[in-house]
């Protein structure tokens, strides 16, 4: 399995950006699916994006449609997260994860195997 590191999270203000970090190592992360979720508090984790082992397709959850971008960079074995016009209800912890399956576009949780250890992201109104 494929071990993965989240990054960059922090507090911000509303209208603000972020750009998260996953960085994977142990196995060929060019082959996973890569995902992101988050989970706030109370609430079940969410599907956030979701992006080809290619990177040239990509997925989003409507709530984040038009604010959010997934990328990833393969040489350098990392996912990113870009997130702009930030709002208050994007407060969570967020997860990068790797899908158990090396094609699709899936957006249930449990289709993923990998997680990283997750990130904040608080946005202040």
């Amino acid at each position: 399995q494929v071990q993965l590191v989240d990054t960059g999270g922090g507090l911000v203000q509303a209208g603000g950006s972020l750009r998260l970090s996953c960085a994977a190592s142990g196995h060929t992360f060019s082959r996973y699916v890569m995902g992101w979720f988050r989970q706030a508090p109370g609430k079940e984790r969410e599907f956030v994006a979701v992006i080809t082992w290619s990177g040239d397709t990509t997925s989003y959850a409507n709530s984040v449609k038009g604010r959010f971008t997934i990328s990833r960079d393969n040489a350098k074995n990392t996912v990113y997260l870009q997130m702009n016009s930030l709002k208050p209800e994007d407060t969570a912890v967020y997860y990068c994860a790797a899908d158990k399956r090396p094609y699709g576009l899936r957006s249930q949780s449990a289709d993923f195997g990998s997680w990283g250890q997750g990130t904040q992201v608080t946005v202040s109104s």
